[in-house]
């Protein structure tokens, strides 16, 4: 998925929270690779992403500090060596994921659901 993609996904969802469903529609990326190279993944900082499907999306080293998670869908999703330092994840879905070497700092994990995913050596406060 390429940036203007991407863009375009992050304005009808942020449509759609601003209007309660009525316009635009919630984002919705299952599977897909968020990753602008091999090496560098998605600027998604302070993006508000509350109630999207990320399942098993690629966002591994991915930048979404500061960004708003809650009750978002990220069952299977490779957020390895991603930075989620202040980001909102509360009841967010985790199942399965991939957290290796994610930075969780100051993260709200307020139930969220962590069954199964692999936290290795991932940072916290």
């Amino acid at each position: 998925m390429n940036s203007k993609e991407l863009k375009t996904i992050l304005d009808d969802h942020a449509l759609y929270l601003l209007t309660e469903g009525k316009q635009g529609a919630i984002a919705d990326v299952r599977g897909s690779e968020l990753r602008l190279s091999r090496m560098q993944g998605a600027d998604l900082r302070h993006a508000n992403l509350m109630g999207a499907d990320l399942r098993g999306a690629d966002l591994s080293t991915a930048d979404l500090s500061n960004a708003d998670l809650r009750f978002a869908n990220l069952s299977g999703a490779n957020l390895s060596r991603a930075n989620l330092s202040e980001s909102d994840l509360s009841h967010a879905d985790l199942k399965g994921t991939l957290l290796v070497f994610a930075n969780l700092k100051g993260v709200d994990l307020i139930n969220v659901d962590l069954t199964y995913a692999n936290l290795a050596g991932a940072e916290f406060d």
